[in-house]
């Protein structure tokens, strides 16, 4: 266990709190003017490897090597100048902080979201600590600066991360549909989809990093995918992307307590640790492995067949009852996956470099293919339209 505490002063400026893997849905933007929650569980964090916030660079100011060696092997919108190892947590775990009263603290309209940089100082010595961002659209972090804080050990041997065992027989999988609110309204008001019941954007996000996993593994072949929910939210997107023709290439779902791949698999669907990040791999195969959070994977491989929605009655608008027998509606619409996350993850992997997926990548750029990605934009507010011009919102994140 940690705390982190103020570079400035040393006052405590976090609960106690336990290390996970970065949620792959971390710099998410989802709908427009939609209420998400909080991004992290209460008492964890998680660090982001790579440079996050301002200042940004745009693409005429980033040469092509200085991104390569950057891990960015392909033009994006822009690229953060910031300190890398970013820290965040959930807002309810921060201590003995204020918000700054300055421009830092604005937001789009419903909240603030960070893209001034840090909006949070140190109560103790007024010292900038960390970005507050619950914004509409956004999931609702606390971004601690890695330059303004420091962490430390708290007395005692810290837990093991869960053997793969243990998260199998925690059973703890994430639905691929949830209800999703506008601000200011209440679940169940028709948003999106009957019921307010949407396909969740952690999957969309899990997808978009998959799919660019896809589209590598596929080296321009077609791809098939397993059939249900794995074929409904993966197969229409790689029919549509990639080329019909040559021998396709197959992926299959691998992990613990799954059968060993068969010899001559390709490609093997598997779960990422979600306290460590590591990425199961089978023994003896040469499939190429595509990452899926341990949640998402779960559920493809034992869906839950009749997952419960409260059913409204007579109560008063806004209270659901307790009683939970009434099948959840499925989303109103076909699966998409999220653009952003797509992009952010396919330029960071080298093959981005092949002449063909080069090609794919710039064409849909330029020409997003409607139905199979997902790139919900929110509202701009004039105040912000200067920012966005130089990309502080269509960074390669």
């Amino acid at each position: 266990m940690f705390v982190f505490v103020c570079a400035g002063c040393g006052v405590e400026l976090t609960a106690p709190l336990s290390q996970v893997a970065l949620p792959v849905h971390a710099h998410q933007k989802y709908g427009n003017g939609t209420q998400l929650p909080a991004l992290m569980e209460p008492g964890t964090f998680a660090v982001d490897p790579e440079p996050w916030g301002p200042p940004w660079r745009t693409r005429e100011e980033i040469d092509s090597n200085e991104a390569a060696a950057r891990g960015v092997y392909a033009p994006v919108h822009a690229l953060s100048d910031g300190a890398p190892g970013a820290i965040v947590i959930a807002p309810g775990d921060a201590r003995r902080t204020v918000l700054i009263p300055d421009d830092r603290a604005g937001g789009y309209c419903c909240g603030l979201d960070g893209a001034d940089g840090p909006n949070v100082a140190c109560v103790e010595c007024a010292l900038p600590v960390a970005s507050r961002i619950d914004d509409c659209s956004l999931w609702q972090s606390m971004w601690l600066a890695p330059n303004a804080v420091r962490r430390r050990s708290l007395d005692g041997v810290d837990a093991a991360p869960l053997s793969w065992t243990d998260l199998m027989a925690e059973g703890k999988s994430t639905a691929p549909f949830e209800p999703i609110a506008g601000r200011g309204s209440r679940v169940g008001a028709g948003h999106w989809s009957n019921y307010g019941w949407s396909w969740s954007p952690r999957w969309e996000a899990a997808a978009g990093r998959v799919l660019a996993h896809l589209l590598v593994a596929s080296e321009g072949r077609p791809v098939i995918v397993p059939g249900g929910v794995v074929a409904e939210v993966f197969q229409r997107a790689l029919d549509t992307l990639l080329p019909a023709g040559p021998p396709a290439r197959r992926a299959v779902l691998a992990g613990p307590g799954q059968p060993s791949p068969r010899r001559g698999t390709d490609v093997v669907l598997v779960p990422t640790h979600p306290q460590t990040g590591e990425i199961w791999a089978p023994a003896d195969s040469a499939a190429y492995p595509v990452p899926l959070p341990f949640g998402v994977w779960l559920w493809m491989v034992s869906p839950e067949r009749d997952v419960p929605v409260p059913a409204s009655g007579s109560l008063p608008d806004g209270v659901l009852r307790d009683d939970f027998d009434t099948p959840a509606l499925l989303p109103g619409r076909l699966f998409r996956a999220d653009w952003g996350v797509f992009r952010h993850t396919l330029v960071r992997l080298p093959a981005v470099r092949e002449p063909w997926l080069r090609e794919l990548l710039d064409s849909l750029g330029r020409h997003r293919l409607a139905g199979v990605f997902e790139r919900r934009i929110r509202r701009r507010s004039p105040c912000r339209v200067a920012r966005e011009a130089v990309g502080a919102d269509w960074l390669g994140h």
